[in-house]
């Protein structure tokens, strides 16, 4: 029978007066079935979307074994791919671990290591770390590992997506062989597979739904619209007259995000902030902290945040731009619907991207129902450049899946000697003069 109480995960009562602090009502489905495995040792491999509580679902186990703080060496390792995502499994595992004297610190790039490495010097117990930030600080001598006994890996295939496979092996070969494992992905893709066969040993796999799937609380539906004009002219119409309280609005390039903020904040339909990789850790962090105190209405963000923000009371997702990692949509959408309350998950297609969002469809195996735009939303002409880049975008799309194909720009690639630029013939004299 499913565990139907946190009592029946046979939680001790730190842990337990913690969980009612943080007002956790029951076990969600991932914790019911991963607790117990855990707590029994086993290596796991779980399959479960952002927002189905997977966070607490490794770290209750860990508080659960470790118990007290002890020595000064660390005794649980959970890397994740993003400072953000760092950031959220600190503060849950800090939350989760208040009635006890654990020693937690998050260490990730972007700042120096020194703060990092001095908070380490009275001892921790649990680190939640940056593949990268680790190997930095362990290579200095500060990090030991002999008291190791469990290690995470959260969101393993962003790990697999950002090429984090070097560091990992390279902190797979410098701790204990003897150490329990555990792996937790949305998707399950055939490299998240290979990783697994590397490092688990026997595992139990835990799924909480099909891989991939988007969780049921999640209405979805997209418009095509032809230009980045008009999609501005449709974010605008949504914030004037839809009831939005927290609005995350994703794009595929920091120029992007940065230009709709900007008109976002012109227009008084905010408060809004935006966050991508080149905003300073601190800017990132105190944007981030006002969007889950409900200060902001409008986050605008590249998927740098799509994995980060754990935050129960987005009401919309809207997807700028349809991401050419299709796994990115889940992670996307999966920051509304969290904690088992209802989102709606809005996305925005050109010509191009609707090839995306037929795949996608394949992906979560669940159509995206299409709506079409209010008749008097404007639609504006597209830039000559706007149409150039969809139509390369498609023709690379065709050509992907038939290469006979030839496109618009078959023509001009074919005959490089009509731009001087490109003669090979220049270039041939120029290397002639050179000599």
């Amino acid at each position: 029978m499913p565990s139907t109480s946190f009592q029946d995960l046979k939680l001790n009562r730190q842990l337990l007066n913690a969980i009612d602090d943080a007002r956790y009502e029951k076990p969600t489905a991932i914790q019911q079935k991963a607790i117990p495995l855990v707590l029994n040792g086993h290596d796991l491999m779980g399959i479960a979307q952002t927002g189905t509580g997977k966070t607490a679902a490794f770290v209750l186990p860990i508080l659960m074994k470790i118990k007290y703080a002890q020595g000064q060496n660390v005794r649980a390792l959970i890397l994740a791919p993003t400072k953000e995502l760092v950031l959220q499994i600190e503060e849950v595992t800090k939350q989760l671990a208040s009635y006890t004297d654990l020693r937690i610190l998050a260490i990730y790039g972007g700042i120096g290591p020194k703060t990092q490495i001095e908070k380490m010097e009275s001892g921790i117990d649990i680190i939640v770390a940056t593949p990268g930030r680790f190997m930095d600080i362990y290579l200095r001598g500060n990090i030991h590992t002999k008291q190791l006994k469990t290690l995470v890996l959260d969101e393993a295939d962003k790990m697999m997506d950002m090429g984090f496979m070097p560091q990992i092996r390279k902190i797979l070969e410098v701790i204990p062989v003897k150490r329990q494992n555990l792996l937790f992905s949305a998707t399950m893709p055939d490299r998240v597979l290979a990783l697994s066969d590397e490092f688990l040993k026997y595992p139990e796999r835990v799924e909480v739904a099909p891989q991939a799937t988007t969780i049921d609380t999640i209405k979805q539906v997209f418009y095509e619209i032809p230009n980045v004009r008009t999609k501005i002219n449709f974010v605008e119409y949504l914030l004037q007259t839809e009831k939005f309280t927290r609005v995350l609005v994703f794009t595929k390039t920091k120029l992007t995000a940065d230009n709709l903020f900007k008109y976002l904040d012109r227009k008084k339909l905010g408060p809004t902030r935006v966050l991508h990789s080149n905003k300073g850790q601190n800017t990132r962090i105190h944007t981030m902290q006002l969007f889950k105190e409900g200060e902001l209405k409008v986050l605008v963000a590249t998927d740098v945040a799509s994995r980060g923000i754990d935050v129960s009371d987005v009401s919309h997702v809207i997807n700028f731009d349809v991401p050419n990692l299709y796994e990115d949509y889940v992670h996307r959408i999966g920051r509304t619907g969290r904690a088992e309350k209802t989102g709606v998950a809005i996305t925005f297609a050109n010509e191009a991207e609707l090839f995306h969002i037929a795949n996608i469809e394949k992906l979560i195996r669940k159509p995206i129902p299409q709506k079409k735009l209010p008749k008097h939303i404007k639609i504006e002409e597209s830039t000559f450049d706007e149409q150039q880049d969809i139509a390369r975008s498609i023709d690379h799309q065709k050509r992907k899946e038939d290469p006979t194909f030839k496109g618009a720009f078959h023509e001009k690639k074919a005959r490089p000697d009509r731009d001087s630029k490109w003669n090979p013939k220049n270039k041939v004299k120029g290397k002639k003069r050179r000599r």
